[in-house]
């Protein structure tokens, strides 16, 4: 039985693009059943849409400040598509420790840097001007921590003398959507743990 995995969106939406194409094979071990967005008119919506995968969005605006009723909205859309995994794919929200310790050991998030390096925003421009010779991306478990949970899947990508943030970030974003996959099916096959 192939596992029912949701993608949480703020945006594009490219890694959540890497994982519908990887679970079109059907001895993938992860399905891609919903794609769920904060933003309205978020563009990964459309290719999700376009893709035949149901989409749900919960606008954190119309909230306020109310980050409990925006977690069980969501929670709520979780269970009524009956998910079993959660990937965060540029979903540009700060999540409780409630509504993460709900899905202990079963949501996953990409950062495009080498954690512990590099946690948060800008991890493009703060690795230049770091002079790191390597930058990457890393999919780990999601835990209360920002960007501090176990680690699934990191790849390295050299920095090289005429990088730009640009020039960087394209090379990160592809080691971004061959690990990502990748990790999906490690925790969609029982094969990882937090």
């Amino acid at each position: 039985m192939r596992k029912r995995v949701a993608v949480l969106i703020s945006g594009r939406g490219s890694n959540m693009m890497a994982l519908v194409e990887a679970a079109k094979d059907p001895k993938y071990p992860a399905e891609i059943v919903l794609v769920l967005s904060n933003v309205p008119d978020a563009a990964g919506l459309d290719f999700a849409r376009a893709n035949g995968i149901a989409t749900e969005v919960v606008d954190h605006r119309t909230f306020g400040k109310d980050r409990a009723g925006f977690e069980q909205e969501l929670q709520r859309m979780l269970l009524a598509h009956r998910i079993e995994i959660v990937c965060l794919a540029g979903f540009m929200r700060i999540l409780t420790a409630d509504f993460v310790g709900q899905w202990q050991g079963r949501m996953l998030n990409i950062h495009p840097a080498l954690l512990p390096q590099f946690k948060g925003l800008h991890t493009h421009r703060r690795a230049l001007e770091a002079k790191v010779k390597q930058h990457g991306a890393t999919v780990h478990f999601v835990v209360p921590e920002m960007d501090s949970g176990p680690i699934v899947a990191q790849e390295a990508v050299e920095v090289r003398p005429d990088d730009t943030e640009q020039t960087l970030a394209a090379r990160v974003l592809d080691v971004e959507h061959r690990i990502y996959p990748l990790a999906l099916k490690l925790l969609a096959e029982g094969r990882v743990f937090p």
